[in-house]
């Protein structure tokens, strides 16, 4: 190992947060369920639907049961609902196709419903102890600025990032999801967009972005997300409604929530496209 990987690692050693799914009893389930989570989603928010969701349904073949609806509502107020409902999807190929057993090859697990190449990487090092590059918005912030010497990487992952990625990686299994775990947290904790941490992170005398001075980022704007008014905001409205319910909703109540009449109309037509929600008759609606 390099001293890059030394370093990243006896600082996880000292620093790593303590967190259920990365516990040594977390099961596969666990960890494939924290990182459907917390994609987007800060773990702060994630961590109490996690364990009410674990609580519910420790194993695929529980969520599997469990209708969609069910899956949505327990989502909660974590954002972007969809992924509730790959996670059902997901649930029910592991029950169909692996005997209810998150399956360990990357191969397999990328075939499963909302499973991208990051999330495969991710739950075959975390959960199963493999050889991955795991590639989250995290690990290439820290690989842009220690390795490439730039503020920021691209807004989309790059086949040089990968190579990158894939010649950090140490040759023992073990240590390479080790390292890809610890880089992770250096980002999320010391290598921050904002405000990093320089003085307290364990690559500052090794960092290629720091003796280059600090140069500032000089690619394409990078748009802050907004929320307030947008889609996005409208349909969280809508649906919190139907989440809140445990019978169906006349549509006066959800023009209750939001105004804009055109906007609210769009969006619930969306909701019911993604089959977030369901239409019944009489101008009724609820989760699927």
């Amino acid at each position: 190992m390099s001293d890059l990987h030394t370093r990243t690692l006896v600082w996880y050693d000292d620093h790593a947060r303590v967190l259920p799914w990365r516990d040594a009893s977390a099961s596969p389930w666990s960890v494939m369920v924290s990182e459907f989570m917390l994609q987007q989603t800060p773990v702060a928010r994630v961590l109490p639907v996690f364990e009410q969701w674990m609580g519910t349904w420790p194993a695929p073949v529980d969520l599997a049961a469990a209708s969609t609806g069910d899956a949505v509502r327990a989502w909660g107020r974590l954002g972007y609902p969809r992924r509730a409902l790959r996670l059902h999807q997901a649930a029910t190929a592991i029950v169909s196709e692996h005997g209810g057993d998150v399956p360990c090859s990357h191969a397999a697990l990328r075939a499963l419903p909302g499973v991208g190449d990051y999330t495969a990487a991710a739950i075959a090092a975390f959960a199963f102890g493999q050889r991955h590059a795991v590639l989250d918005t995290n690990v290439r912030r820290v690989f842009a600025r220690a390795i490439s010497g730039v503020e920021f990487p691209a807004k989309s992952v790059t086949r040089a990032e990968r190579e990158v990625a894939n010649h950090l990686l140490p040759d023992s299994d073990a240590t390479a999801a080790q390292w890809a775990v610890a880089v992770m947290e250096l980002g999320a904790l010391v290598c921050t967009a904002a405000s990093p941490k320089c003085a307290a992170c364990p690559l500052k005398d090794v960092c290629a972005w720091r003796s280059a001075g600090y140069p500032e980022y000089d690619g394409p704007p990078r748009l802050g997300q907004t929320y307030a008014g947008t889609d996005r905001q409208c349909r969280g409205a809508l649906l919190s409604v139907l989440r809140q319910s445990h019978e169906p909703v006349h549509r006066s109540r959800l023009d209750i929530v939001w105004i804009i009449d055109e906007q609210r109309a769009r969006c619930l037509a969306g909701l019911l496209d993604d089959r977030l929600a369901v239409a019944l008759a009489d101008d009724m609606f609820a989760l699927p």
